[in-house]
């Protein structure tokens, strides 16, 4: 009797086994199912989101030919121009390698910037001055200046709530250097205002270097690194301001004159805003030396009177200065 039972009992069990898994597995959802991957989405808090895209990892690539992935970004402060590259987490060395062995490649450097920021620096925005931070740093690594460019521009950018600093803020585009039009390298024989030459000084510490003083009636330029409101001190621009401080202490009636200029890069009304701004920061500084602010006359020139060739990178150098003279 029990033996024709069998199959009944069998199929029995396993209808309950089958209840129970299906209870327990599909209705329940206990069990676990490694053979599939999970496709719940995790809410993610947006007050969490604090840095913009790409912030934490940066890739500098010119094609196919070259590709540098940084775990990190560029930092920045909020309203600041100096760059803390600290935060790249990696040496920019293969990019500077890549530059050197390939000196038909031109580098653009873009630097953003928002509009909630303030900008303090001489240049015409605070994107250009984070650019040509960058720029000046590369030139010390040994790229030339003639295959870097520079511009800024603005843009909404987010902010990091702790520390109010902003991750990001530079982006780099390669180009190629035009055969057709190489940087001049030989003194003009016209009468217009000759190029500096390749043995000419192209930095503004050299430049500075180059000032020799003759008399406090012959102006003396000044020159300043960029991003520097402090123009760089040498003993020739030493000797003219210890005697000029003498002379006009025993002379009330005489003045010093500070002339700012700038390059031909920019609005006008930029450029004689900037030239002013420069003058009136040594001024500040030989306020500080026992001159008379009454004795210290500005004046801005803007792009109006360029001693070199704006058509050049080592020309716009030479143009932006102050010129220091007594009348």
């Amino acid at each position: 009797m029990f033996a024709n039972k069998t199959p009944w009992v069998v199929l029995l069990v396993l209808w309950m086994i089958g209840s129970t898994w299906w209870h327990v597995c599909k209705i329940k959802q206990l069990c676990a199912d490694d053979s599939q991957p999970s496709s719940e989405v995790v809410p993610v808090d947006p007050s969490l989101e604090t840095t913009p895209p790409g912030a934490d990892g940066y890739t500098i690539a010119d094609g196919n030919s070259f590709r540098l992935d940084l775990p990190g970004n560029f930092s920045f402060a909020k309203s600041g121009s100096d760059a803390n590259m600290n935060t790249l987490r990696g040496s920019l060395e293969p990019l500077l390698t890549y530059l050197k062995t390939n000196p038909n490649r031109t580098l653009e450097i873009i630097g953003y910037y928002s509009p909630t920021e303030s900008n303090t620096t001489t240049f015409a925005n605070l994107g250009l001055a984070r650019a040509e931070g960058i720029k000046q740093y590369l030139i010390q690594q040994g790229i030339p200046a003639a295959s870097l460019t520079t511009k800024g521009i603005e843009r909404n950018l987010s902010f990091i709530a702790n520390g109010d600093s902003l991750k990001g803020g530079l982006d780099f585009a390669f180009g190629e250097i035009e055969a057709s039009s190489p940087e001049p390298l030989t003194v003009a024989t016209t009468t217009t205002p000759a190029p500096l030459t390749m043995t000419a000084p192209t930095t503004e510490t050299e430049l500075a270097a180059s000032e020799k003083f003759k008399s406090v009636f012959e102006p003396i330029d000044l020159y300043f690194l960029l991003g520097e409101a402090n123009y760089i001190r040498t003993p020739e621009t030493k000797k003219f301001f210890d005697e000029a401080v003498q002379y006009l202490r025993d002379h009330k009636d005489k003045k010093l004159i500070l002339t700012g200029h700038t390059d031909n890069s920019g609005p006008d009304d930029v450029n004689m805003n900037l030239s002013r701004e420069r003058a009136n920061a040594v001024k500040n500084k030989l306020r500080k030396s026992g001159i008379n602010s009454d004795q210290i006359t500005v004046k801005a020139k803007g792009e109006s009177e360029p001693k070199a060739d704006n058509g050049t990178i080592s020309g716009r150098k030479a143009n932006r200065r102050v010129s220091v003279v007594v009348e």
